[in-house]
């Protein structure tokens, strides 16, 4: 696999909120709302060249471990961890209350894991052997950031 530099909590963050934002909406529909949500949830890394919709807002990208985009399998194994809780939403009441229990236990875990990690990857990531990073464009290579120079007192 080609030596990706971790991208940004924030940035994945946004893309994040941006996705459970997309899954929520649908998923208050009666009924089919809590399928859409989990279907998008699971398939989400397989859309736009292995780009959900926050992670195409973001400019984020899922790859494999051969440095393909995710395809919808790769998506469904990294994000099966984050579907379940929204398909308890079908069950009212008791469903309503315990997903976003559940979730926000999964989504602790989760930051955890990506924020402690040196590339990033969380347990989805490592379960699909993927890895978030800055979306390439064809042609145009993803910039690498400067190395931060260090500063040494005046002897």
């Amino acid at each position: 696999m080609r030596d990706h530099p971790k991208v940004e909590v924030s940035t994945r963050l946004i893309a994040a909120v941006i996705d459970a934002v997309c899954s929520s909406v649908v998923g208050v529909i009666p009924i089919i709302g809590p399928l859409i949500g989990f279907a998008y949830m699971l398939i989400k890394d397989g859309l736009f060249e292995g780009q959900s919709l926050g992670k195409k807002v973001m400019k984020l990208q899922v790859v494999t471990s051969d440095g393909s985009q995710a395809d919808f399998m790769v998506s469904v194994r990294r994000n099966a961890i984050f579907a379940v809780p929204i398909l308890l939403m079908i069950i009212p009441v008791l469903g309503w209350v315990l997903a976003p229990i559940i979730s926000l236990v999964i989504i602790t875990i989760e930051v955890m894991k990506v924020v402690n990690e040196p590339k990033g990857r969380r347990l989805g990531d490592n379960w699909a052997a993927s890895q978030v990073i800055l979306f390439e464009e064809e042609g145009q290579p993803v910039p690498t950031p400067e190395p931060k120079k260090e500063e040494f007192p005046a002897e």
